[in-house]
């Protein structure tokens, strides 16, 4: 989410490589009641090669800025304190159709941005309301989240139903 110079309220810009055009304009039929401009296409280059991606943009609206506030202190992503009620079964879908992966051991979340402190806090939130077992992985020195094997059934009777079908590989399927 962004705030613009000179706007009140912030907006939302979401953008998936053309790979995940199914993700994209799942998340596109979601918004598309609050979205006022068309999607658009992009090109740009990132180390070295030529990279493919669909953009869309919602108006800057005030629900986007009160979210907004709740994971960014100063200009800093953060977890916010009251990540647990915030943590919803689709919240958490869109975490592993967006920030995941699956590695055969499990599905792993990618919290790379986040100091420990904050990892272990969503940690927390997946092994108290969810019941999943969970562990930390360092990766270049930054924790990773991985939902173990032994969970996968548990989270996706929790996630499926608000999955892309594109994306259901991140859960091993």
């Amino acid at each position: 989410m962004a705030l613009q110079k000179g706007r009140l309220n912030a907006h939302l810009e979401f953008s998936q490589s053309t790979k995940n055009s199914g993700y994209f304009w799942f998340v596109f039929n979601l918004l598309s009641p609050i979205i006022q401009t068309k999607p658009y296409f992009n090109t740009s280059v990132r180390k070295g090669t030529q990279c493919f991606s669909y953009i869309l943009r919602t108006p800057s609206l005030p629900f986007l800025t009160v979210l907004k506030s709740l994971f960014y202190i100063n200009g800093i992503k953060c977890i916010p304190e009251c990540i647990f009620d915030l943590l919803t079964p689709i919240a958490l879908a869109h975490w592993i159709m967006g920030d995941g992966y699956w590695d055969g051991a499990g599905t792993v979340l990618c919290t790379d941005s986040f100091t420990l402190p904050e990892v272990v806090r969503l940690m927390n939130v997946l092994i108290i309301r969810y019941r999943l077992d969970c562990a930390i992985r360092m990766h270049r020195g930054q924790p990773l989240i991985c939902i173990r094997a032994r969970s996968i059934p548990l989270l996706r009777s929790i996630v499926l139903p608000y999955m892309c079908s594109s994306m259901l590989s991140k859960l091993g399927l």
